[in-house]
């Protein structure tokens, strides 16, 4: 029995370290615009790059899919300054700057071209890489994405002035962020980045949306923190857009760590239809 409980000790270090081993080779820096920005490549195939929502890292936004996507392209995942990984540094915080750094990885990478994917913040982000650098994007997948205030629901912007870390942030997100990056000074700087720049969000002018040419999948949810309307009303504006409105509430069709079915199909879906958009 002592001999056997001895091989199964020895097997899982083996594998642990093994996993911690594939980590680091996966997860990598690049310095952008400034900015130690963290990145993670997996798959092969055709560039894709994912960028998460607010408060949110590369495993809490994108663990569920990833792989799925992974199997068809070269998935590029970044994690923006202040998220995960990625530290915060002294320079302005928006989705336009987010947009420079990922640009400025793919130069870097020397990949001239990708598909650009982007959840919620993330959304926002991907849309502003397609306005202001419409040469590198191939084509966009913008999911639960803001582009104006009226895209959320009335009053969404009235509690952010009194939001806390504490009681507004929830727990899983705080979570991987430790995870990530063991430092509860950069959790609170990440949560005080990422709620003013939403308190002082300012809708992107319609002329710069309707300037992006790139075909682009809309997904939103039903239940949405993001109106579903607004959905439709950004597919308007895009010159070649397609819309998938889907059951389920902010991320959960995309099996975002904070959505409460873990059991959902729904993510199994839009990996289908995302891929199909992009092979297409």
């Amino acid at each position: 029995m002592q001999h056997r409980i001895a091989i199964l000790f020895s097997l899982l270090i083996t594998i642990h370290l093994q996993l911690n081993a594939q980590n680091m080779q996966t997860g990598k820096y690049a310095t952008v615009n400034g900015l130690k920005m963290y990145y993670e490549i997996h798959g092969s195939g055709s560039p894709l790059v994912l960028i998460h929502g607010g408060g949110s890292t590369i495993q809490s936004n994108w663990a569920r899919i990833l792989p799925e996507l992974a199997g068809n392209h070269q998935v590029i995942a970044v994690e923006t300054q202040a998220h995960g990984h990625t530290p915060d540094i002294d320079r302005p915080y928006s989705f336009e700057q987010d947009a420079d750094d990922v640009a400025a990885l793919l130069k870097q990478l020397h990949i001239a071209k990708a598909d650009i994917m982007g959840f919620s913040n993330g959304g926002t982000d991907a849309l502003q890489v397609a306005i202001r650098h419409p040469e590198v994007v191939n084509k966009l997948v913008l999911i639960a994405t803001t582009f104006r205030r009226d895209n959320l629901p009335s009053g969404f912007f009235d509690g952010f002035a009194n939001a806390t870390l504490e009681h507004s942030m929830p727990p899983p997100l705080k979570e991987a962020y430790l995870a990530a990056n063991p430092d509860t000074a950069g959790l609170q700087k990440m949560f005080d980045r990422d709620r003013t720049r939403m308190m002082n969000f300012k809708d992107i002018p319609d002329a710069d949306i309707k300037a992006v040419k790139a075909p682009a999948l809309i997904i939103n949810g039903d239940k949405d923190a993001v109106l579903p309307e607004s959905a439709l009303a950004l597919s308007h504006l895009l010159a070649h857009a397609q819309v998938a409105i889907l059951p389920g509430v902010h991320g959960e069709y995309i099996g975002e760590i904070c959505t409460p079915d873990k059991n959902s199909k729904t993510p199994d879906l839009v990996t289908v239809l995302i891929n199909a958009f992009l092979k297409g």
